[in-house]
């Protein structure tokens, strides 16, 4: 039996347990401006050349140096953006409930987070952050402006909730995702309060998970992702811990810990998620790529080849849908394998075709990709 059918296998068992589970999610908010950075206009709208990768953008501004230039940015698409608002929106769309909480507005919900809230509680501490999503054929450029989510505080989500609001929301979840660390200055600080004196009063949930994922740490220093991935460790007293990786991600994570380098092979995607695994103590470290995905826990290693997509309709929020998938498929008490194949799978439907996949979709999906 191959790793496809043994996935579809539990899904098909264990795709109603996932109507009963809440999810809480959290802290960012974004609006995200899709765009195409345009190389040579011929005409109005769409009639232009695009600049199709990030090399020959680079040489377009290194050309500049010393003089100036113009560069225009087409756009496609406003939509809800941000690390937790993507896998929130995801996770709805396998059919979780779920409360949110992040930066969605300050004096009203903005308007792009108005599909999600017709179907999630929605808790907002502040305006949304804006970023403008520059797409290229190789990668992406995310360029920010954040100043907003410095108000989120621990303070400030107390003040929102009250203390004893906050605790009733992580009381009923399932799943506890805090994400995007590298870009909310105080979520450390977040972490510490919840570990040092939230959760001890929120009664204990069977099976509860919590997932965690920086957001590309580069700009941060060493220390301060040392002491938050050892913060995050300290979640595993109140249930199973999940850190979540792209690439990247993971790269620099094992950089900081002290280990040498790996190869981007599938033995060396095992060997990283093993020894950042033991290193931190958590349940589950998993890591994935544009190519494939792999895991460790507590018992072994996993690997799967995912569903690569050369020519994507978006990538921006990739790593977000994966997350969701595979946290769902924790959820339902999936093996890791599936797991994996879930997150590739949600993942690769989303790249292809800009919307979130339902679980029926999903394994329609999973049934045939090749």
């Amino acid at each position: 039996m191959d790793f496809k059918t043994r996935t579809l296998q539990q899904l098909r068992a264990q795709r109603a347990s996932l109507a009963a589970k809440h999810a809480l999610v959290g802290l960012d908010g974004f609006v995200d401006t899709i765009v195409t950075p345009v190389a040579l206009r011929a005409g109005q709208g769409e009639n232009f050349t695009p600049i199709n990768t990030i090399t020959e953008f680079g040489q377009r501004i290194l050309g500049a140096a010393g003089k100036s230039t113009n560069i225009e940015f087409y756009p496609r698409m406003d939509k809800l953006g941000g690390n937790g608002p993507i896998m929130a929106h995801a996770l709805l769309a396998q059919g979780l409930g779920l409360t949110y909480i992040g930066a969605l507005g300050q004096a009203a919900i903005h308007p792009v987070f108005a599909p999600m809230g017709e179907k999630a509680t929605l808790v907002s501490l502040c305006d949304p952050a804006a970023t403008t999503a520059v797409e290229f054929t190789d990668g992406k450029l995310m360029l920010g402006m954040m100043k907003s989510l410095d108000e989120i505080t621990p303070d400030k989500i107390k003040a929102v909730m009250g203390a004893d609001g906050y605790r009733a929301a992580l009381a009923q979840a399932d799943l506890v995702a805090l994400v995007n660390w590298t870009m909310i200055p105080n979520m450390t600080a977040v972490f510490t309060d919840l570990v040092e004196h939230v959760l001890p009063q929120v009664p204990v949930r069977p099976g509860r998970t919590f997932f965690f994922d920086l957001a590309d740490p580069e700009k941060r220093s060493a220390a301060d992702l040392v002491y938050a991935l050892d913060t995050i460790a300290r979640f595993e007293q109140f249930g199973r811990v999940t850190l979540g990786l792209n690439l990247k991600e993971a790269q620099q994570v094992y950089s900081v810990l002290g280990f040498g380098t790996e190869t981007e092979s599938e033995q060396g995607l095992r060997t990283k998620a093993a020894r950042i695994r033991e290193r931190l103590d958590l349940t589950c470290v998993v890591i994935h790529p544009k190519e494939s995905a792999a895991c460790a826990t507590r018992e072994d290693t996993h690997w799967v080849p995912g569903p690569y997509e050369a020519r994507p309709l978006i990538t921006t929020g990739a790593g977000d849908h994966f997350n969701a998938g595979f946290s769902a498929g924790l959820l339902m008490g999936l093996a890791p394998e599936s797991c994996l194949n879930l997150g590739v799978c949600t993942s690769g439907h989303y790249v292809r075709t800009g919307r979130s996949p339902g679980l029926t979709e999903l394994e329609t999906f999973l049934a045939n990709w090749k």
